[in-house]
């Protein structure tokens, strides 16, 4: 009964099918003809339906008018110079049911100096969607983008290539028939004439039943003439064949023919050469197909003969005259193991370094004779101990091949997705995946009867590698985007540039169309249209512009919300889609490609809820409009709007070209590709107020505590500066004497999100999710703010990948603090690029060592997670193929360069993850050379991060420092040399030190326990500041003394930052005699800019009571002979866990001094030391290392510790001298050096052997014979003991294990070497009369370190 039910309610309402706009009723039809000077008002309730072609002046729609165009088989072109649409106008073109399916293009026309008058809101040249009006355009529904599911490479590719290759076990004559249309094998077998002559009745009937024109490719495999009959041969003879009936046993035979045309038969015979030769017989040829395709059919028999390597011998070593492993030799010592007659030889040492690689020179290296190294050819005496092996010939054996190679000026485009609606002439796309936007192609679609769902094929061949997988875990597949579309918007453009300031910088018209949407409009959807030539290097006239709008979704009352989708918007004069003022918006689904400034642009601030969805960018341009449209010659020369005298910096003031411009947090970005810019891919700006028209909706500094919207699946490859940035504002005031540069520069700016951007309320952190960047030349990501937490992203093959920055000296949203989880860095990946001639950047790298484009110089340092200021937390993250090498300090981990900031004890590394990472290459905190300059700014001196669970040190809960940092030292400190590092424990935090008049000083600050280990710093702000800030990291419960390179500042201010309650340290700050002081504390509140005095300290006479200061009392104690004013600073106020300032406030120590006139510069070293010298203590007992076998990581860290000295009770003196390896301590029984040896591959301690001073004293012969004995690859450690010889031959020994030539030696020696034919980083000398100690950590296993 229901059954029946349904069938009769489908009878009664059949389908409703959607009415097309062009099928309503009442629809006029309108043909307007073709007048430049037609100007067409479609008013009054009047409906007309376009159906042909027409060239007007303008149109206007208003007041109850309403056009649609026809949906016909026939393109329609409408030329005209303007569409507006008013107050109840109606412009339909299809509908979200019933999209247009035909062809229309729309050209407006019109140039900028025309004498019409422009219309005072829309300008000329435009679509106007006036208040009230509606803007109705729905194109066929195509696939927007995608992306490539296969590698493109540039030049001709094979397309279904086809390959058999058949060897043992496959005798006779193989046949395959080819469709000479497809180059498809139709059908292929295999006949034995060898071993029966039945085989030649069946080949005879095969060959038969080939119909006439199709292709038969034969050839030999192994033996077919035994039992091949005359009666075969004349079959294959008629077919054209020349040479059948000559065959013999195994003889190699080619054939390949068009049955029915003997004169296309093409033939190649061989004769068998034995079982030690090969031989060949080849054919091939080339067959063509339509759209200048062609195959070529290849047939090739032969006998072939392959190579193999023997083994290694080392008959010999470098001891007696040289290293001599001569052929003859190694025959007999090793008969029946290598050939007679070898085809190559190889030579190296044993620890895997060719010949010609170690340096040594080289006699013999001739296949036919063997190896020689002669002791005596080499400058220092002695080779290395060299092994050989030999490449020998195998035995012939058969093998036949049939291959059908596709050849054509076409390809095919393997897609990830099916490309629904593509058709043969539209143009498509393909992003570069390289450092170069500039290698971006445009193709056109052509017919591919073949084709599978997810292919297409286009017109030409690639120019460039577009990558289309996934490279170590990146996902790095090309964009592939659509610019055709069935509707076309289009500006008609002058032959070349005339007439505007753009001139200056373009050489074609740049007075395109434009699209723009006024306030109050009545409905706005825009679908499936192709935009093109549109935008004008005019403010405000853009190929589509959302104009003050307000809110364009429900909240404003529109139902359905507007949009835009599915647009195709290219070769643009100014933007892409420009939202101005407007809320809710969707754009989804859109194109952008080659255009002028910023691509997808929110303009003064307020905008707010718009939503880009899976929209790509490629090819942004810089442009004229803004500041931070332009180019450095752009900046430069337009000073517009600048005040008198102003010099432009381009990299500060402008040079911000993004595809992504985002000038309000609240904004949703999801899956969005940013594929290619000038600058950068997508910026997050901050207008402090909103700015143009926008000014007033907001109060200041809203958009900077503004949470962020969704950021979620987005991707950025090909930019120039950056793939993402969160940083900087844009000036919102007018120019003037104080700030010379233009409205709307680039300035700083501060991000710190908070619910409902009131700072007072708790912070709402921004979160970052599956971000991809890739092949981004400066940064992959830099990312200034608060509560900044990324999760899950990719960062490869950037210069840097990821920085995370907060405010500066302070963050400004105390407490917050920047993290990544879950990532994966990768350094330099198998996506190697391509050399060009243009290209200039392309160099050795990666964990293979070969050819690659690189981000920037050639030497350029390649980081990962670069550590900036912090706070910041870096867990659960993988980093991948980041290897330095000699000349290039590529690492994991690194540091900003020439930094003059601050940096936090509070950055925070856990579970860390290395793949196809050096050890050595893990870390590196920078020295003076390229790029990183003389390493003499603060923020350099004072790098410091901590390394939680020791998974990027081996040592839990350790901190990493500057090697040269003694503020942060101590006795147990380990060096990571290869990193130039120290691994220590200890509490710690910073201070802050204020000054004021003088603010340009240099500030020297010591710590007691290393009264000659000062630190030098020169403030972190320019020397011009009304005021100085210097910012060391600091151990807790020390004390330090600071001195000046001039007279003392009137003012100092002592900031605790990252100070817990309750701790301390002492200060003693150097002053001119005769000086006095007021010294009080107070807090300061940061987010109120307010600040309260909360004690006084007074002078004391006896030292010890400044140890008895409180919070409302403090005591400082004047040492007027050694210049130092002592006081204890202490933070009274608890802290969150990682704020800088404590819950009340940040609490401070100010002085202020009456200086005498005349004084000189305040440095008291002289005097406060050795009589202020503490013993160094340590305070945090150093961590246990982590075993090797928890690692899981055939590499690892040995430490190592060398003492040798001398004690003293009373009269006596004694010496001692120890090795210690991974805890395990090995004393030195007798005078003179004692060796340790560890294999350098494994790390396990070999040997131990001592050589005493009678033995050092005369020709050093068992000192040097052991050396030479020593396997390359050892590393030595060396202690002495007693009365050391300091001079005599024995000393070079030293210097062949990499000491530098020509030290001095004293009798207190430890040495850290190593034999071979390199010399590591962490090779180390110390001597001293009385103690020499080293403690540091090796890689293992030893790797030589390529050079650049």
């Amino acid at each position: 009964m229901k059954i029946c039910f349904v069938f009769v309610a489908a009878l009664l309402f059949p389908t409703i099918q959607p009415l097309c706009p062009d099928k309503e009723p009442g629809l006029k039809p309108w043909m307007p003809g073709h007048s430049k000077h037609h100007r067409v008002v479609i008013s009054y309730g009047r409906k007309v339906l376009l159906t042909t072609s027409a060239t007007v002046h303008s149109i206007e729609i208003l007041n109850g008018g309403k056009l649609v165009i026809a949906d016909t088989n026939r393109p329609i072109h409408l030329r005209t110079k303007h569409i507006l649409i008013g107050d109840k106008g109606e412009l339909h073109i299809g509908s979200p049911d019933c999209p247009y399916k035909g062809n229309l293009t729309i050209s407006l026309f019109g140039r900028s100096d025309d004498s019409d008058q422009e219309h005072s809101y829309f300008g000329r040249k435009y679509i106007g969607v006036g208040t009230g009006g509606t803007l109705e355009i729905h194109g066929a529904m195509k696939l927007s983008w995608t992306f490539l599911n296969k590698t493109l490479y540039p030049g001709e590719s094979n397309q279904n290539q086809y390959l058999l290759e058949r060897s043992w076990g496959n005798r006779g004559i193989i046949i395959h028939v080819i469709d000479p249309k497809s180059g498809e094998v139709l059908s292929d077998d295999r006949f034995d004439t060898y071993r029966s002559k039945d085989e030649s009745n069946r080949l005879i009937k095969y060959l038969d039943s080939v119909e006439a024109g199709f292709i038969v490719a034969m050839v030999v495999n192994d033996e077919g003439s035994n039992n091949l009959e005359d009666s075969a041969k004349k079959r294959i003879s008629r077919l054209g064949s020349q040479h059948i009936t000559s065959l013999g046993f195994r003889h190699p035979w080619s054939f390949i023919v068009v049955k029915g045309d003997p004169s296309s038969a093409v033939e190649d015979h061989a004769l068998y050469q034995g079982t030690k030769a090969s031989s060949e017989a080849q054919s091939s040829r080339v067959f063509h197909l339509s759209y200048a395709e062609h195959f070529t059919v290849t047939a090739r028999s032969q006998w072939v003969q392959e190579a193999e390597w023997t083994e290694w011998f080392d008959r010999d070593d470098e001891r007696g005259s040289g290293d001599w492993e001569k052929l003859t030799d190694l025959h007999k010592a090793y008969p029946e193991r290598l050939c007679n007659t070898p085809l190559d030889i190889q030579a190296e040492t044993h620890d895997g370094i060719p010949s010609n690689q170690t340096g040594d020179v080289i006699y013999k290296n001739e296949k036919d004779y063997g190896f020689v190294c002669r002791n005596k050819d080499q400058a220092h005496s002695f080779c290395r101990n060299y092994r050989v092996r030999f490449l020998c010939g195998k035995l012939v054996r058969p093998q036949a091949t049939i291959s059908i190679d596709m050849l054509s000026n076409s390809t095919i485009l393997d897609l990830s997705d099916q490309p629904v609606g593509w058709q043969p002439g539209d143009q498509v796309v393909v992003a570069s995946t390289d450092y170069s936007m500039h290698q971006t192609e445009v193709f056109d679609l052509i017919a591919c009867p073949t084709c599978t769902p997810n292919q297409v094929k286009v017109r030409g061949k690639a120019e460039f590698i577009h990558m289309g997988e996934e490279v170590d875990g990146v996902d790095m597949r090309a964009e592939v985007g659509l610019l055709s579309r069935n509707i076309l918007v289009r500006g008609e453009m002058e032959a070349s540039c005339y007439g505007n300031e753009a001139c200056k910088f373009f050489d074609f018209d740049t007075f395109g169309g434009h699209l723009k949407v006024e306030r109050g409009f009545k409905a706005t959807h825009i679908s499936g249209v192709e935009l093109q030539h549109m935008g004008q290097q005019k403010m405000g006239h853009y190929p589509v512009h959302f104009h003050m709008n307000g809110e364009v979704d429900e909240k404003g009352g529109y139902n359905p919300p507007t949009y835009v989708s599915d647009l195709s918007i290219h070769h643009s004069f100014s933007r892409c889609v420009t939202i101005h003022s407007s809320n809710g918006l969707l754009v989804k689904d859109v194109v952008g490609y080659d255009t002028l400034g910023h691509c997808f642009f929110t303009e003064d601030g307020p905008e707010e809820r718009n939503t880009f969805d899976h929209c790509l960018g490629l090819m942004v341009r810089a442009g004229t409009l803004l500041p931070s449209d332009r180019d450095s010659k752009m900046c430069r020369d337009i000073t517009d709007g600048a005040y008198p005298g102003y010099v432009a910096n381009p990299r500060q003031d402008c040079s911000a070209t993004s595809t992504f411009w985002i000038a309000n947090p609240n904004n949703n970005l999801i899956n969005c590709a940013a594929a290619g810019s000038e600058e950068t891919g997508f910026w997050f700006i901050f207008h402090h107020v909103p700015t143009g028209p926008s000014e007033g909706l907001y109060s200041p500094g809203k958009t900077e505590h503004t949470p962020m919207g969704q950021f979620t699946n987005n991707r950025a490859h090909s930019n120039y500066r950056a793939g993402f940035i969160l940083d900087n504002g844009v000036k919102t005031t007018q120019a003037n004497d104080k700030d010379k540069r233009p409205f709307l520069s680039l300035v700083g700016a501060r991000y710190g999100p908070h619910e409902d951007g009131d700072p007072f309320k708790p912070r709402v952190p921004a979160h970052i999710h599956h971000f991809v960047a890739y092949k981004n030349q400066d940064h992959g990501a830099w990312l200034r703010g608060g509560d900044v937490w990324l999760d899950d992203c990719q960062f490869a093959d950037n210069g840097i990948g990821l920085t995370l920055a907060s405010g500066g000296t302070f963050p400004d949203d105390d407490g917050s603090r920047q993290q990544v989880k879950n990532s994966l860095f990768v350094g330099e990946s198998d996506n190697h690029g391509m050399p060009l001639p243009d290209n200039s950047i392309w160099g050795p790298g990666g964990s293979d060592l070969t050819g690659r484009t690189l981000p920037r110089g050639i030497d350029f340092p390649i980081r990962g997670m670069q550590i900036y200021d912090g706070p910041i937390n870096v867990q659960n993250c993988t980093f991948r193929k980041y290897t330095a090498l000699e000349g290039r300090h590529s690492s994991a981990f690194g540091f900003r360069l020439n930094n003059s900031w601050q940096s936090c004890p509070n950055n925070n590394v856990t579970d860390i993850t290395f793949d196809h990472v050096p050890i050595t290459s893990r870390v590196f905190f920078g020295e003076p050379g390229p790029w990183f300059n003389k390493m003499q700014m603060d923020g350099d001196k004072t790098t410091i991060f901590h390394d939680i669970d020791g998974s990027v040190s081996e040592y839990p809960g350790a901190y990493l420092v500057k090697e040269d940092n003694w503020l942060l030292r101590h006795p147990e400190c380990i060096d990571v040399p290869d990193w130039r590092a120290a691994i220590c424990s200890g509490y710690y935090a910073q201070i802050y030190v204020q000054t004021r008049n003088p603010a340009n000083l240099n500030m020297h600050i010591v710590r007691d326990e290393y009264p000659d280990r000062p630190l030098t710093l020169e403030g972190a702000l320019g020397k011009r500041r009304h005021y100085q800030q210097f910012q060391p990291v600091i151990t807790l419960a020390k004390g330090y003394t600071i001195h000046w390179d001039q007279p003392a500042p009137v003012e100092v201010i002592i900031w605790l930052i990252n100070f817990n309650k309750r701790d301390w340290i002492h200060v003693g700050i150097c002053y001119p005699q005769g000086t006095t002081f007021v010294v009080i504390s107070d807090i300061h509140n940061r987010l109120t800019k307010q600040t309260r005095k909360t004690g006084v300290f007074m002078r004391t006479m006896r030292r010890e009571k400044i140890n008895h200061s409180h919070l409302t009392r403090g005591y400082y104690y004047w040492e007027e002979d050694t210049g130092l004013l002592f006081l204890k600073v202490q933070a009274h106020n608890d802290r969150e866990q990682f704020a800088f300032c404590s819950l009340k406030g940040c609490e401070r120590v100010k002085i202020t001094a009456v200086i005498p006139k005349g004084s000189p510069p305040s440095n008291c070293m002289a005097r406060a030391y050795p009589r202020h010298a503490e013993l160094p203590v340590v305070d945090v007992p150093m961590p246990k290392k982590i075993p090797n076998d928890k690692l899981h990581s055939p590499e690892h860290l040995m430490e190592v510790k060398l003492e040798s000295y001398t004690t003293r009770f009373f009269h006596i003196k004694e010496d001692f001298a120890f090795t210690e390896v991974n805890g395990k301590k090995l004393y030195q029984p007798e005078d003179g050096v004692q060796l340790t040896i560890i294999d350098g591959h494994d790390g396990k301690v070999v040997d131990t052997k001592g050589f005493r001073n009678s033995i050092l004293q005369g020709v050093p012969a068992q000192i040097n014979n052991y050396i030479s004995e020593l396997r390359d690859g050892s590393v030595v450690l060396l202690t002495s003991k007693g009365r050391l010889v300091t001079r005599g031959p024995w000393t070079k020994v030293l210097e062949r294990l990499g000491a530098d030539a020509g030290k001095q030696l004293k009798d207190k020696l430890a040495f850290v070497g190593f034999k071979g034919s390199f010399h590591p980083d962490w090779i180390r000398l110390e001597m001293d009369p009385d103690r020499a100690k080293i403690h540091q950590v090796l890689p293992i296993p030893v790797v030589h370190k390529m050079k650049l």
